[in-house]
């Protein structure tokens, strides 16, 4: 599976589509995990749930986050594991898609890093 590194798409923000495939509470920075020193989202993913993805097909996937088949997409959750196979689903849908590993779990504890409530 094809893999993206923190340094990666910290330089790429803005020109790669990053969906967040965690709650919408811990997207929004409201009920993530005691475990993160800091709280929200990498700024300008889209979030939709890993278990809302599951239940969409291409069409749905493409209405709901705005981005056309083939596009270069990253996944991210709170370690990884949600992301993992939010990125197999949406290569199979035909997106160019990267597990981003570290998800929000590593991206949360770097000050230098931006963050979106």
């Amino acid at each position: 599976m094809s893999e993206i590194a923190i340094e990666e798409l910290a330089a790429r923000l803005g020109s790669v589509a990053v969906v967040d495939v965690r709650t919408t509470h811990e997207y929004d920075g409201s009920l993530g995990k005691p475990c993160d020193p800091r709280q929200g989202h990498i700024p300008g993913a889209r979030n939709l749930e890993l278990y809302r993805l599951m239940e969409l097909d291409v069409a749905a996937i493409q209405s709901e986050l705005g981005i056309e088949p083939g596009a270069e997409v990253v996944a991210y959750c709170h370690s990884g594991s949600r992301s993992a196979i939010a990125t197999q689903i949406m290569r199979a849908h035909g997106y160019d898609a990267r597990n981003y590993v570290g998800s929000w779990h590593e991206w949360s504890r770097h000050d230098d890093l931006p963050v979106e409530r």
